[in-house]
């Protein structure tokens, strides 16, 4: 049936979508049905170095990355993913792994067994299975190794690998209509209508409908939104959200906030991805991180312990304030891994690192933890509060050592049992 009304950009409430579970060894990561919202990353190594990968999925989990995505394009990468969930298993790391397979995954899947069992979960980008009579056959056999091996898969659709012969079909009905619609509202059906109809293809073939998970991902901030809001009102498949080619720095940064907080706050979305172009030589994590604090500053989720740091002015002549607050920043995330097994609930944590006596007192009170450092021309004093009271006022050239111990005394004596040496 022809759908003759144009996406359009008004909300969509999210209908309760089904339950995917992915799996390694024991464990489980819940998709959709309710849960919370989970982080998804992907790296950026040749799959065929199977250290280098390694390290790099090491690093994203250790970061909270709870599903890592790693290409596998030819037969090296494929023999090598069962090495490299090998090492992970033996380091102790059991994130799950996503296969991200085009335009050959069908041979891959087959010819490689072992790869396919040791990945979670399979990416399968419909505009790049094949052309014409093979399409349907190369997509089947992706689905019956899936299938085979209680797999779930993503059909992630992509506006920059459209099946042309199913974009060239809305073309045609889209003419036919009295007032066609514009170009970009045929490109949205085209991404929707993908998606959806593959995921239909994917359980007539046999594939659990509590097994597909869907994503239509554009690069620009409108159209994600747009198609998402249609998809989420079309189905109850669980949605992956990702600004795809989102960019560099705060660029990227900006336009994924923009696209996926509208979408969270509406309901939409169970699994995401920050698709940062990293800095020459830069951190790959960096996108986890971004993704995380979405979630926490949202209040959907929390990961780690936030720090609350004025911006400056004039009163704040002095980068004090500023070191302290990055280096409390700094090491209240790399404590983390530690942390979240000795303290449960120290990610809910508060910490205030205030410039001048303005807002510095009364934000500090506010905070678990707080510290009001002097401004320019102030007593040379930092008042430390605690759960708003004055604790202590610290003086010195030790001020971020002693603050530090303070945070790290409150987090053994507020959070958990100390089970942990720290």
């Amino acid at each position: 049936m022809v759908n003759n009304t144009p996406i359009a950009s008004g909300s969509a409430a999210r209908r309760n979508t089904r339950t995917t579970v992915i799996r390694h060894g024991v464990r489980e990561v819940l998709v959709g049905g309710g849960a919370p919202v989970v982080v998804q990353s992907m790296t950026n190594t040749d799959t065929a170095d199977v250290i280098g990968t390694v390290i790099q999925i090491k690093d994203l989990a250790r970061a909270g990355s709870e599903i890592v995505r790693i290409t596998v394009n030819n037969p090296e990468a494929a023999a090598a993913v069962p090495a490299i969930r090998d090492q992970l298993d033996k380091m102790g790391i059991d994130v799950p792994l996503v296969g991200d397979f085009h335009y050959n995954g069908h041979t891959l899947l087959n010819d490689y067994p072992d790869c396919a069992r040791a990945l979670s979960k399979y990416r399968i980008n419909p505009g790049n299975v094949g052309q014409g009579a093979k399409r349907d056959t190369q997509f089947a056999q992706m689905i019956e190794v899936a299938c085979k091996y209680g797999k779930p898969v993503r059909i992630g659709v992509n506006w920059g690998s459209l099946d042309q012969s199913l974009l060239a079909r809305i073309m045609d009905e889209n003419a036919k209509r009295l007032a066609p619609w514009p170009a970009s509202a045929v490109m949205y059906e085209a991404l929707v209508t993908s998606a959806i109809e593959n995921a239909q293809r994917a359980e007539t073939l046999g594939m659990p409908g509590n097994q597909i998970i869907l994503s239509c991902k554009v690069s620009g901030v409108q159209d994600l939104i747009a198609v998402y809001r249609e998809l989420a009102r079309r189905c109850d498949y669980p949605l992956h959200l990702g600004l795809t080619e989102a960019g560099m720095g705060s660029k990227g940064i900006v336009a994924s906030t923009a696209a996926l907080s509208v979408l969270l706050q509406e309901g939409i979305g169970d699994t995401i991805r920050i698709s940062l172009t990293p800095e020459p030589g830069g951190d790959r994590a960096r996108e986890v991180i971004v993704a995380q604090e979405i979630l926490q500053t949202m209040g959907m989720r929390k990961f780690a312990p936030m720090v609350i740091a004025c911006p400056g002015c004039g009163r704040t002549t002095s980068t004090v304030f500023q070191d302290l607050a990055n280096r409390i920043q700094t090491y209240l995330r790399d404590q983390m891994p530690v942390w979240k097994k000795a303290y449960p609930g120290v990610e809910g944590m508060n910490v205030a690192v205030m410039g001048c006596i303005v807002n510095g007192p009364g934000e500090s009170r506010h905070a678990n933890i707080g510290i009001s450092l002097p401004g320019t021309g102030e007593s040379s004093a930092a008042p430390v509060f605690v759960d708003g009271e004055k604790s202590v006022t610290l003086r010195g050239d030790r001020i971020a050592e002693e603050f530090q111990a303070i945070v790290l005394d409150y987090v053994k004596t507020h959070y958990g049992n100390a089970t942990i040496a720290v």
